[in-house]
C-alpha cells in the first residue's frame, strides 16, 4: 500500500516561528515580556519595601515619605530605600551575639577593673544616671585631658605617641590619603612594626576610596594588619553603603587615646590651597578612659575581621599624676535608642548659662531644635559657629533653613572665616566639653558610627572656652533673617535643601 508523506499541512495557520518576519517579532515578544515582569517585580519590591519602612522607619514623616515613594516611583525609591533606608546595622550587633558569652564575660571584666575610677555621682552635671546609661560607660578619674588644636598639634601629639608605643598600636580614620600626612603616617606606623609594636589599622572603604593599593601592601610588607571597615561584609548587609565608619581614633597600649575630629590628608594641615585655613580640634586623653575608646576599636576590629587582637586591658592612671574625669561616648546605628540625639538634647537641656556649639553641618533634628530654642528662652548664651563657605552647598542651604527657624529666639549665629572649620565642639557651661567626630547632622546621630570625648573639668573648660572666643573672633554675626529678604529662587532652594536634611 502507497502512503504519501505530507511534511507541511495545506492551510498552514500563521505560526511564529516561520522564517523571516518571525524571529525579530520573537524577540520582540520576549522584551515585551521581560519589561512587563520588570515593572510588576518593582512594585511588588516596593509594596513589600513599604511594609518594612511603615514598621521600621525612625520617623512617621519618614515613614510616610519612603511609603509613597516607594509605591509611587518604585523604580527609583526601592534602590535608594534599600541603601539609604535602613535604621540599623543589625550585622554588626549579630556578629557579637554569635559570642555572646565571652562578650559578657569581657564587659563584666572591663566594668570590674574600670570599677576603681568610676565617678558613681555628680551634682554639677544634672541627671548624670542618664548620660551613664546614653554612653554605657560612667565619668571615670584619673585621666589627664590636653586639647589640640589644628593639624600641626595634633598629629606631632600622635607621632609623638607612637613613637612612644611599647607593645601596640590601634588606628582608625575615616579618610587617610597617600599624600605628604599619609605618608608620613605611614613611615610612624612602619617604624612601630619595626620595633616589634603590634599595629592594626582601620580605614572606612568609602572615605579612603581613593587608598592605593600600594600604601596598604607596604604596611602590609611590615607585618602590620590593615582593614577596611567592610560595611557591606555578608549578603544580609550588602546594601548597606550609607553607614558609614567616621571615628577618627588611636589608641596606644591601652593607656592614651587621642579622638577628634582630623583625618589623615594633607588638607587637615591646611595645605590644600583651595580651603586654606583647616579648622580642626582633637583631644589627647591618657588613663582610664582610653580603654574605652580601646573598646570601640575592638568592637570595629571584630566586625571587619572576625578576630579580636590579644590588647591590655588593666586600666591605668595618668602618669602626670592628673585626675580629669572624662567619658568616651560610642555612637553608632546599632543601639535600640537614640543615642547621640538624647545624649546632645540631655547636654543641651542641663545648660543654665551657656551652651556654645562649633560644627561645620548645622543640620539638627527636631528635637535638637527643641532643645536650643528652650535653652534661650530660658536665658542661655546659645552660640553656633558654622563655616562661611562650606565644602557641601546642599548642607549649606539646608543650614540656612535651620537657622532660620531659630531666628525667633536669641540665638548667635557667627561665621567663621578663616579658612574651613571642621572641628565638631560642644561647651555646655564649664561643665561639659565635648571633641569627637560627629557633625550635627542626622547622618552623625543616625546612620554612621562616632567617637566622642567628654571631659568635665575646670581647667579644660577654660581652655576650649578660650580657643572658641578665638574662633568667634575670626567670625562674623550671620543674620538668619537675611532669609526672609533673600529672592524667591534662594528662598526655594534653601526649602528644597531642607527636604533632604534626613540624609545630610
Amino acid at each position: 500500500m502507497n502512503t504519501t508523506h505530507i511534511d507541511a499541512p495545506l492551510d498552514t495557520p500563521n505560526d511564529p516561528t516561520d522564517r523571516g518576519v518571525a524571529p525579530r517579532d520573537k524577540r520582540k515578544g520576549r522584551g515585551r515580556t521581560m519589561i512587563a515582569l520588570a515593572v510588576v517585580l518593582f512594585h511588588v519590591a516596593g509594596f513589600l519595601s513599604s511594609i518594612n519602612a511603615v514598621m521600621t522607619a525612625r520617623t512617621a514623616q519618614g515613614a510616610i515619605a519612603w511609603g509613597i515613594g516607594l509605591n509611587t516611583f518604585p523604580y527609583v525609591a526601592v534602590p535608594a530605600y534599600w541603601v539609604l533606608g535602613r535604621r540599623s546595622f543589625e550585622g554588626y550587633v549579630e556578629a557579637w551575639n554569635g559570642r555572646h558569652e565571652e562578650v559578657k564575660q569581657f564587659e563584666a571584666t572591663m566594668r570590674e577593673r574600670l570599677e576603681p575610677f568610676a565617678v558613681e555621682s555628680l551634682d554639677r552635671v544634672p541627671n548624670y544616671e542618664a548620660m551613664k546609661r546614653l554612653a554605657h560607660n560612667p565619668l571615670l578619674r584619673g585621666n589627664d585631658a590636653t586639647l589640640l588644636v589644628d593639624g600641626e598639634a595634633t598629629f606631632a601629639s600622635i607621632f609623638e605617641g607612637l613613637a612612644q608605643a611599647e607593645h601596640y598600636a590601634l588606628v582608625q580614620f575615616y579618610i587617610i590619603h597617600d599624600d605628604g600626612l599619609g605618608r608620613r603616617l605611614k613611615t610612624a606606623l612602619i617604624d612601630c612594626a619595626n620595633r616589634g609594636v603590634k599595629v592594626f589599622v582601620l580605614y572606612d572603604e568609602v572615605g579612603s576610596m581613593g587608598l592605593p593599593k600600594s600604601y596598604l601592601a607596604e604596611l602590609e610588607a611590615a607585618g602590620i594588619q590593615q582593614s577596611k571597615f567592610n560595611t557591606t561584609k555578608g549578603a544580609h548587609n550588602r546594601f548597606q553603603l550609607n553607614f558609614r565608619n567616621h571615628r577618627k581614633n588611636v589608641v596606644v597600649d591601652g593607656k592614651v587615646a587621642w579622638i577628634g575630629g582630623h583625618n589623615v590628608g594633607d588638607e587637615y594641615l591646611g595645605l590644600d590651597p583651595k580651603v586654606g585655613h583647616w579648622r580642626d580640634t582633637h583631644v589627647r586623653i591618657e588613663g582610664p578612659a582610653a580603654q574605652v575608646a580601646q573598646a570601640m576599636f575592638l568592637g570595629d576590629w571584630y566586625w571587619a575581621k572576625r578576630t579580636i587582637p590579644d590588647l591590655d586591658w588593666e586600666p591605668k592612671a595618668a602618669s602626670t599624676g592628673a585626675d580629669v574625669m572624662a567619658m568616651v561616648l560610642p555612637i553608632a546605628p546599632i543601639d535600640d535608642i537614640e543615642t547621640a540625639q538624647l545624649f546632645f538634647v540631655h547636654a543641651l537641656n542641663a545648660a543654665r548659662n551657656r551652651i556654645w556649639i562649633a560644627t561645620p553641618y548645622f543640620v539638627p533634628d527636631e528635637a535638637v531644635m527643641a532643645a536650643l530654642r528652650l535653652a534661650a528662652l530660658r536665658g542661655v548664651d546659645v552660640r553656633v559657629i558654622v563655616p562661611e563657605k562650606g565644602d557641601n552647598p546642599l548642607v549649606d542651604l539646608a543650614a540656612r533653613w535651620f537657622a532660620n527657624e531659630l531666628a525667633d529666639v536669641e540665638i548667635t549665629f557667627l561665621r567663621y572665616t578663616d579658612g574651613f572649620p571642621h572641628q565638631k565642639v560642644l561647651l555646655v557651661d564649664n561643665d561639659i566639653s565635648s571633641v569627637g567626630s560627629p557633625n550635627f547632622d542626622n547622618r552623625s546621630f543616625r546612620l554612621q558610627f562616632e567617637i566622642n570625648a567628654l571631659v568635665v573639668d575646670d581647667d579644660f573648660g577654660r581652655e576650649l572656652e578660650a580657643m572658641l572666643e578665638n574662633d568667634m573672633a575670626h567670625s562674623i554675626p550671620w543674620d538668619p533673617n537675611d532669609l526672609d529678604r533673600a529672592s524667591f529662587t534662594k528662598r526655594l532652594a534653601v526649602s528644597v535643601a531642607r527636604l533632604t536634611a534626613p540624609l545630610l
